[in-house]
Order: C-alpha cells, then structure tokens, then sequence
C-alpha cells in the first residue's frame, strides 16, 4: 500500500470533520488531528488520545504541525511518521450477534461445529424456521420471549438467538489495551484456522465520564470454525496478534456528525485476493437489533472505564460464496486486501496475514507511559 492512498481514505465531507488519530513519530507516539490536508501533533495538550477524548474543547486545538497527510505511512513503512490505530489507553469491547444475519450464521457455526461443508444445509433448515422471526422482534420483548418458547419447542434454541433476542447483549473484550493495528497495516488471522471473514463494523468511542464522542471503521476479524466448536473458544478466536483493526481517524461528534450518523450508516466492504478474488459486501446499520446507546448502556451497566473503551457494534456482513470449493463458503487467504468504506468515515484498509507473521505487538502500558514521561521531563 502506498501512502499516498491515504487521502483517498478520508471521509467525502473532511473538510467539516474534526478527525482524531496517533502517529509513530522518531520520539515516540502522539495524538493527532488532522486539519486541512496537514497532521497536528497535539501531544504537548494531549498525551494520549484518552486525555484528548475527554476534552469538551478536542476540535479547538490547534498543536504542532507534522507532516502533510500524504506523508504518513503504514506501519513497517519507511515514513518517517506512520499512521497507528487511533486510539491508545482504551479498553477495545466488541459487541456481538446484534443483526438477524449475523445470529444465524452464528446459529449455523454451533450447529456445524466448525464444518464450513456442513453448513448450507443448516442455513437453509434456519432461514425457514428462524429467518423472519428473528428480523422482526425487538430483544427482550414479549414477542422475542414468545419466538424463544416457541423455538425451544421446536428444538431450534441456541446460546447465540440468547444474545440475539434476549435482554441482555454480548459484549465481551476483543483485544489488550494498546493492541489495535491502523489502516495499512497487516490484519492477522490464526495460522491454524481453515475458516475465517473479515467482520467490517462501526466503532463508538466513549470517554472516561461514559460519553460517546465519536465513531471511528473497524475490523473485527472471526474465526468461524473456532467459535464454531465451542463459544468458549471466543477468545482464541477473537482476541490474537493483529486482529483488530480501526482507523482510519476517529471522528468526532458535533454539530454535523452525531449518534444519528452512526445509526444510519452504510458500509461497502471489498476482498480483493492476490489470485483474482474479488467479493464484496454491504453491510447498514439501519439493520442493527440494539441501539448503539443501548448497546454502550449494556457496557457501563455495573462497570467503569477510567480511560474510557471503544465498542465495535458488530456487523450485517456474513459471507456465504463460496471462494473454491462449492459448499464451503468464504474463507480468507494469505494476501487478501480488505477494504472497508462509508462515506462519512471514510476507508480503512488492511492485508491480511497471519497472527505468527504480522508485526508483533512489542509495545505496552510500561513502555507506552515511561515514553510519555520521558519525552514530558525533556522539555519541563
């Protein structure tokens, strides 16, 4: 990826966007906004993106300059100032089974046990019993609790429709604080997972008081055949090296862009594979089960967040071509390009490759904080 693309990944209206983000810098990482074409360092204000989220006067400040956009790099890259994830002390939460297509391919990873060949007949059997029920409840109601008893009796309930229907959501952590990767950089999949997609999603950004501030792309990548095996395997298929994506800036909430944004918003995915393959996606969260306040509600109920979380509000998307082999459906390839896009957040971009090959993640809170206290006794 050439860095140069970047500018093509901001939102269509950036010119009225206030865009938050960090850079690699020689020095070490810093908080950015993005003004003009031009990348402000606005460490001096802000040591971390934490600290920034939780000023009511983010989109006033006005920094140090850094470089043209175009300048930034990818991580690994030769730039002398590389774009990273743009987020840095928060928790990194995930919500999941939140749209009807999503809670049946889920349904149908349990029911297969991982088998990706086993899973058209399983599909279809869902659709028919599960599909239109599903699409038309409100969780917790008493028409969800209704669906509920009459699928217990047909022998069709499942752990996954609980989450789907039920009053409580699943929000689970998908990543170690400091873990994300940015645009441009390589997304890990497990080397020893045979069936995978990307999960293309809107991100929230909540400060330390519970305040969302801002929405930012993410790529929530799923291990289908692991989850597929047992739901207590989440974590091993959610939570590796590099896979969890954001970027490219987070957007913050004003006058122009608000909670409605995220509401509405349309997301276009594309796979391009280093032997031809292309498939692409739409994903719009008109569809979503839960109100993204709700969902962010359901993630301080009973807990805090001193540095505040991001919360990946889970996706529409569920790939069922199939890449190769007729009745295996999608599954990702060493080299794969995923591009996800929506107009008003703009294009985050990553290649994919394994968990073992991406770049390791060498860089936690202690390292993170004695940088930021070294450079702050430097110029003191």
């Amino acid at each position: 990826m050439s860095s140069s693309r970047l500018s093509a990944a901001l939102p269509v209206d950036h010119a009225d966007a206030v865009l938050c983000g960090r850079v690699r810098t020689p020095d070490g990482p810093v908080p950015v906004l993005v003004r003009d074409g031009m990348v402000h360092s606005v460490f001096a204000q802000c040591p971390t993106t934490a600290d920034l989220f939780d000023r009511d006067d983010a989109a006033s400040l006005t920094g140090t300059e850094l470089c043209p956009l175009d300048e930034l790099g990818q991580v690994g890259s030769d730039a002398t100032f590389q774009l990273l994830a743009p987020i840095d002390l928060q928790c990194i939460k995930a919500a999941g089974v939140t749209f009807a297509v999503s809670a049946i391919e889920r349904v149908i990873e349990e029911r297969a046990r991982g088998d990706a060949q086993a899973a058209a007949t399983i599909r279809a059997e869902l659709e028919e019993h599960v599909g239109n029920g599903i699409r038309s409840v409100v969780p917790g109601s008493a028409p969800a609790q209704r669906l509920k008893a009459a699928l217990i009796d047909a022998g069709m309930w499942s752990q996954y429709l609980e989450v789907a229907i039920g009053p409580d959501a699943e929000v689970f952590t998908k990543a170690p604080v400091l873990s994300a990767i940015g645009w441009g950089a390589e997304i890990g999949i497990r080397s020893d997972s045979t069936w995978n997609n990307p999960e293309p999603e809107i991100v929230v950004v909540v400060n330390s008081a519970g305040r969302t501030v801002g929405a930012t792309l993410g790529n929530d990548v799923n291990l289908r055949d692991f989850e597929g095996r047992s739901a207590l395997l989440l974590g091993k298929a959610k939570d590796n090296n590099a896979s969890a994506a954001l970027g490219p800036f987070v957007r913050l909430f004003d006058a122009g862009f608000t909670m409605d944004d995220v509401r509405s918003a349309e997301l276009d995915m594309t796979i391009t594979g280093t032997d031809g393959y292309v498939l692409s996606g739409h994903s719009s969260m008109r569809e979503i089960s839960r109100d993204p306040d709700e969902l962010v509600r359901q993630t301080l109920s009973e807990h805090q967040y001193p540095d505040g979380f991001v919360l990946f509000l889970g996706t529409l998307f569920a790939p069922v071509q199939d890449r190769d082999e007729a009745g295996r459906g999608f599954t990702h390839k060493i080299g794969d390009t995923v591009s996800i896009a929506s107009p008003r957040f703009g294009t985050l971009t990553n290649r994919v490759t394994t968990s073992k090959d991406a770049a390791p993640w060498d860089v936690g809170i202690r390292t993170f904080m004695r940088g930021i206290a070294k450079r702050q006794s430097a110029v003191s």
